[in-house]
């Protein structure tokens, strides 16, 4: 009597099942900088509840399958604890994409965002609502959610553009509303032009602006043209990914001192490295040549590398 019932139980749950969460995050919170005054029990439950937000929020309307989830990282580093349930933090979030017909993950973002204050209260709910994204009466308890939530779909919109030419698109708008609507309080930073020039508003806004489309190409040729053709065909694939440091540097001359462009390439220095290593010595010189001048944070190491 049994196997009807399970029968209909699993009809019933496919739905769900076929649609599943779009990513596979790991949420870590070190509060090691925080005085022993302040309970640490707080940022164990604040931990469970953003992972929960993340792995069971459905943030897309696409259909995911368990293996196509997103691998993410974020490691919240409480630097301190202030009256009120203030907290001043930095967030590292990180994310990878599986290369085709390989074990290897490519990273798609490897970036620090020192600049986030929030007020937190153990065991009040954490969600993140697309329509209150300001929290109203309380923007500090609202920050941290519109951080998040402003990191997915950052994440999901260097997904889709890595399989898709501008997949990303509609993502990179959500995450341009989660800035136009940030909860705003003079302690609150990241959200605001006049906030420094390699923040929340200046990233996406380099991704929405119409004078930095290059940056979409750039992002489908080095994933899906370069990276996915490396297993199958070497030279294909190391040749995209040269054409795409030449997108790069033409956006780099034609507009300097760009976000976008650290962004995209924080992370990537020891993969570009084993990319042209073995390049014919034509190649190896270009990409050496471009990456000493868009990439200055590793210059040292493709001089050496990339002899």
């Amino acid at each position: 009597m049994r196997k009807p019932i399970i029968l209909i139980l699993l009809i019933a749950a496919l739905p769900a099942m076929m649609q599943a969460q779009e990513l596979n995050a790991r949420v870590s919170i070190n509060a090691s900088r925080v005085s022993s005054q302040t309970d640490k029990k707080i940022f164990q439950t604040l931990q469970a509840a953003i992972n929960n937000l993340l792995n069971n929020r459905k943030w897309t309307g696409e259909t995911f399958q368990t293996n196509e989830k997103i691998n993410c990282n974020f490691l919240l580093n409480i630097a301190e604890a202030q009256p009120g349930n203030i907290y001043k933090a930095t967030l590292t979030v990180q994310a990878a994409r599986p290369v085709f017909n390989t074990t290897y993950e490519t990273p798609l973002i490897n970036f620090l965002d020192d600049n986030v204050t929030f007020k937190y209260v153990e065991f009040q709910p954490f969600e993140f609502n697309e329509n209150r994204i300001s929290g109203g009466s309380d923007p500090l308890a609202a920050n941290l959610s519109a951080v998040f939530g402003y990191y997915v779909y950052m994440i999901l919109g260097l997904d889709f553009n890595s399989f898709a030419p501008r997949g990303g698109a509609p993502y990179f708008q959500k995450a341009q509303n989660v800035v136009n609507n940030a909860p705003e309080n003079r302690d609150i930073q990241g959200w605001k032009a006049f906030d420094g020039l390699r923040n929340r508003y200046w990233l996406v806004e380099n991704l929405v602006n119409n004078r930095y489309n290059a940056i979409h190409d750039a992002v489908y040729s080095y994933y899906r043209l370069g990276m996915d053709h490396l297993y199958e065909n070497e030279n294909e694939g190391r040749t995209a990914i040269l054409n795409t440091l030449g997108m790069l540097n033409s956006l780099n001359n034609d507009i300097s001192n760009t976000m976008i462009i650290p962004f995209f390439l924080q992370g990537k220095s020891a993969e570009l490295v084993r990319v042209f290593k073995k390049a014919n010595p034509d190649e190896k010189q270009k990409a050496r040549d471009i990456l000493i001048k868009i990439d200055i944070a590793n210059a040292n190491t493709y001089k050496q590398e990339l002899k």
